[in-house]
């Protein structure tokens, strides 16, 4: 049983995960066709590994008219295929370029590769007017009007987005090579562009106002990915001896404000190794995305659900890179509902698209609060052992010897521990790390439980403090004012239908002692 990262363009979205001869694959020509014969010019942001290349693949096919490959699929019996264009395709994927003129060298050589491709040969040096005679000539050339595939458009820029003078240098690149097709209509039939990120038009794509942005667009949410449906049927087979509701759970989520779907870079790892992994996390650190939440002093229980204007959330460049922009379009965070406060004022609600994602990232961050790998790993372990035995004087233990390992030069060298939300974030982000049912803000009819986790078949409730001192008195004496929040507020009534153990744990947090100095509990 094989995995082959092989480009089949038949309508596919990833690699074919090809079993004893058979071939899987999600259609997908359908959206293609659509595309072609709604508009001219189109922008999709997903992230990586979506798939965005072979959709481009399947685009170039069927614009250069290779009827073969397209038997039994949507697009079959929907296209002309009479009719030949020559296509241009451009991508970034490849390699990483540092400097001014290793994208100049780049973008010659992939002009010269189309133009070795396509039997034609330009006499201009610079990249617009390259770019520029090769679209007249191909359809002066073909009499057919060019299609321009462009792929990983803005990969230049985010490779080098921690340094903005390079990065700057690499957008004003890229944005002499784009804006060439401003001015190409008469000679243009298709353009689609696709990338991580959103920059703006006014920074990247000055002057093609008729670029139809297309990222949400619910009628093409699913247009990279595999839905339910796929998974039910094309990969029926390959279903045997997986838990189907933790496929769900671990890798589907991810939401355009159309049809959730699943990374296909996910699946099909998972169908060919048998057993769940971060697959796609795992591919590319996201040290930049760490750095950036670390320095805003993220309390990392909000990401979970985050809210956001769309503007917001398209807005995206070199020296403005807000966080929720930037966990969006990277797939760190996918869109849970949107509503219309009042008429063209929509808001948005941001979570984790699945469990994979809502893990390894918040195992990542855990660094960045202070809490090394070396350290976090072997206490996330520690931590499910001692849940599975309700051990709470071990539980309290551990996190006290969590907090105790983060080293002095840390809390000198980063004001982070400074604010409210430092200490939560440590704890929840450990439970949150190793994929557990967690419920943040977790909501009563007496107010909100900062967290409850459902696991083992028994529900902890969590309320957390944090004081300067440790003399803080409950409304009925207690010594330890979070728990007993959390019993004058009937926390515990939400679950008591489930039938199961309820423990209640507060938790008092220490600015001066910078550890916990409070862990009570009682269970019911």
């Amino acid at each position: 049983m094989t995995l082959l990262r092989k480009k089949i363009p038949l309508g596919i979205q990833t690699f074919s995960l090809i079993r004893e001869g058979d071939y899987y694959y999600a259609d997908k020509t359908g959206f293609a066709v659509d595309l072609a014969k709604d508009s001219k010019y189109y922008f999709l942001s997903r992230p990586r590994r979506f798939g965005k290349s072979l959709f481009l693949d399947t685009l170039k096919e069927l614009f250069e008219g290779n009827q073969a490959l397209f038997e039994g699929l949507q697009a079959e019996n929907r296209w002309d295929w009479s009719k030949k264009h020559p296509v241009i395709a451009i991508s970034f994927g490849e390699g990483v370029l540092k400097t001014k003129g290793e994208l100049h060298q780049r973008i010659h050589e992939i002009l010269q590769d189309n133009e070795q491709r396509l039997g034609i040969q330009c006499s201009h040096e610079s990249h617009a007017g390259h770019l520029s005679q090769m679209i007249r000539e191909l359809h002066a050339k073909t009499g057919q009007r060019v299609v321009v595939l462009v792929d990983e458009y803005d990969k230049p820029i985010l490779d080098n987005i921690t340094d903005s003078p390079i990065a700057i240098e690499m957008r004003e690149g890229l944005k002499n090579l784009y804006s060439v097709l401003k001015g190409m209509d008469a000679h243009l039939q298709f353009v689609f562009i696709t990338g991580v990120s959103k920059f703006s038009k006014v920074s990247l794509f000055s002057g093609l106002n008729n670029l139809k942005d297309i990222t949400l667009d619910e009628r093409y949410s699913s247009v990279c990915g595999y839905t339910n449906n796929d998974v039910d049927t094309v990969f029926l087979p390959e279903l045997h001896g997986l838990n189907r509701e933790q496929i769900r759970d671990w890798y589907n989520g991810y939401n355009w404000l159309g049809e959730s779907v699943y990374n296909p870079f996910d699946l099909l790892l998972l169908f060919d190794k048998r057993y769940f992994s971060n697959y796609w996390f795992e591919t590319g650190t996201p040290t930049f995305l760490v750095e950036i939440l670390r320095k805003r002093q993220q309390f990392t229980p909000n990401l979970n659900k985050i809210i956001a204007s769309e503007v917001l959330l398209s807005t995206f460049d070199v020296d403005n890179i807000p966080s929720e922009a930037l966990l969006f379009q990277a797939g760190y965070l996918t869109i849970q509902n949107r509503r219309q406060v009042i008429i063209g004022q929509w808001v948005y609600t941001l979570t984790y698209p699945n469990k994979e994602v809502e893990s390894s990232l918040n195992a990542a961050l855990l660094p960045a609060l202070g809490i090394s790998e070396a350290v976090g790993f072997p206490q996330r372990i520690a931590l499910i052992e001692t849940l599975q035995a309700n051990d709470f004087a071990k539980l309290e233990q551990l996190f006290h010897s969590l907090f105790a390992s983060i080293p002095n030069d840390w809390y000198r060298n980063n004001p982070i521990d400074e604010y409210e939300g430092y200490y939560a974030s440590i704890f929840y982000s450990h439970f949150a790390a190793l994929g557990l049912d967690i419920v943040l803000e977790d909501v009563t009819n007496h107010g909100r439980i900062d967290m409850t986790v459902l696991f083992n078949g028994n529900v902890y409730i969590f309320e957390f403090k944090v004081n300067k001192n440790k003399n803080s008195i409950g409304k009925n004496g207690s010594s330890n004012a979070a728990l007993q929040q959390i019993k004058d507020r009937n926390y515990a009534d939400k679950y008591k239908s489930r039938n199961e153990p309820i423990h209640l744990i507060g938790i008092e947090f220490s600015k001066r002692n910078r550890n916990v100095v409070g862990f009570d509990r009682e269970s019911i």
